[in-house]
């Protein structure tokens, strides 16, 4: 295994800017690739809300008929004491015009302002102390960089011998701006606004240049690598994940297993492992509490989620009377749509003492309900991998969850397989489906208590760290190294 220098671009890494789970995948897996040797360095955005790092250099980057200022400055990714010895570079691209300002996304110009992001980093490299054999890209907001490496800096020799990777976390979210992006992407528009190239109905989709140029592709679960090649989960982009089939793979999301342990984490109210697991229903007992729900032995279920119609939460909201009339309690933690705000908002009023409603995000509170609970509901429609069940599994809460994408490749239905299940998921996506398993799950918990304690045993130590995906994702980068080598013999005779 070769010591790889490894550059992750991403528009988001936890601790620093975070919206979802790609910012704990971008926070993760550096330091795991750096467990194995790999010199391993993350490259993001500086937005408004980051502070505390340095000034490295400042450089022209051509926007449009004139020029920006890019100014790169850097920090280094916090880490445990126990793994003081990873020093993993963290740089950002700081601009005043393009990053200060609130939020990370779901601006107008966000087509300009990510053109900017990779543009600026592309022109830092040469001038850095650092020459990637791999460029990892994730998401659209940098799926332009694969594009601009094989368009823009074909001649290049500080770029000649690199690879990129390019991972889908979500389909969904693609990047698709007005055609007149294009003149900002100074991209010429008889080549590229064609369905062959960046054309997407009428509209310039970011996420298209990632996966027609990216040396390899890969979703975060093997499962939704096969899901998105149908027109049920691609997202319209299905043929062409289809036509780049062989070079396509799915490599399912660790968790950090010293951030999320609860025999050491310092969030929840008493620490545990599988010897002591009699301490976690103290958990149960200090989140009653602190939620105003009475204090009983009587099955917690939670979620915690964005609260957006990819998670399924139609059917939660359908069975939520009949879950409501049994002797369970409920708790809910998540933002999003104000539709489903209100749904779970009303579901508080009415059940006061058998349901918490807490709309926003709070991590240590996530922390303290994950160690609380009893069963942990996922129904999710479609889930590129998911790291919420993982968690439970971590702190042995058993997840309930739709048999779909990272969720099918991470859960195995117990009452299938007794011997290895570590959780409870159906395969059609309905609310009697749903319902019938969350029962068979309560049952198991009010009436079977030796079964329980296996299925807990089973999720407390299945394995989900980083390291298992380390190991694929540092054979991924080898293979894409391999395809570049031959892509340039190709070409030059």
């Amino acid at each position: 295994m070769s010591n790889l220098k490894i550059l992750i671009v991403s528009p988001e890494v936890d601790p620093f800017a975070k919206t979802g789970g790609l910012a704990d995948v971008a926070g993760s897996l550096p330091k795991a690739l750096a467990r194995h040797g790999m010199d391993v360095r993350i490259i993001m955005p500086k937005y408004k809300n980051i502070q505390n790092v340095d000034y490295l250099m400042d450089l022209p980057v051509e926007m449009d008929g004139h020029l920006e200022t890019a100014i790169i400055k850097y920090s280094t990714l916090p880490v445990k004491e126990e793994e003081a010895h990873l020093n993993i570079p963290v740089y950002f691209i700081d601009n005043y015009k393009y990053f200060y300002r609130g939020g990370l996304y779901g601006h107008p110009d966000d087509g300009a302002r990510f053109n900017f992001f990779v543009k600026a980093i592309l022109s830092a490299l040469p001038r850095m102390d650092f020459k990637p054999d791999i460029i990892h890209c994730n998401d659209w907001q940098s799926s332009l960089l694969p594009l601009f490496l094989k368009v823009k800096y074909e001649d290049e020799p500080f770029y000649r011998d690199t690879a990129t990777i390019f991972t889908i976390h979500n389909l969904h979210y693609q990047g698709r701006f007005p055609k007149d992006i294009l003149t900002t992407l100074n991209l010429n528009e008889k080549r590229f606004f064609n369905p062959e190239e960046l054309e997407f109905w009428g509209q310039v989709n970011f996420m298209k240049g990632g996966i027609i140029y990216a040396d390899l592709i890969n979703t975060v679960s093997n499962k939704y690598s096969l899901e998105i090649q149908t027109p049920e989960f691609g997202e319209g982009l299905d043929g062409l994940l289809r036509k780049r089939s062989q070079d396509l793979y799915g490599i399912v999301n660790g968790i950090d297993y010293h951030k999320f342990n609860p025999e050491t984490d310092e969030n929840i109210y008493k620490n545990y492992s599988l010897d002591t697991i009699e301490n976690k229903i103290e958990n149960k007992y200090r989140l009653q509490e602190e939620l105003g729900l009475p204090r009983k032995d009587v099955p917690v279920i939670s979620l915690i989620s964005r609260l957006v119609a990819q998670k399924g939460l139609d059917l939660v909201g359908q069975i939520m009377n009949d879950l409501l009339k049994e002797d369970v309690q409920f708790i809910l933690l998540g933002t999003g749509e104000d539709y489903y705000q209100q749904m779970f908002s009303q579901i508080k009023v009415r059940y006061k003492d058998k349901a918490a409603i807490i709309i926003g995000f709070d991590p240590v509170l996530a922390q303290k309900i994950y160690a609380g609970s009893d069963i942990f509901l996922m129904p999710s429609k479609f889930e590129p991998c998911g790291l919420s069940q993982l968690i439970s599994l971590r702190y042995g809460t058993i997840p309930v969850v739709h048999a779909t994408g990272g969720l099918e490749d991470t859960i195995i239905d117990f009452p299938t397989d007794p011997e290895k299940g570590n959780g409870f998921s159906f395969k059609n996506f309905s609310v009697s489906d749903f319902w019938i398993t969350l029962q068979r799950a309560l049952d198991l918990f009010n009436n079977h208590p030796d079964q329980w304690r296996k299925i807990i045993s089973n999720a407390m130590t299945a394995d989900f760290s980083w390291d298992k995906s380390a190991k694929k994702y540092i054979s991924l980068y080898e293979k894409a190294l391999e395809k570049r080598k031959k892509d340039l013999l190709a070409k030059t005779g």
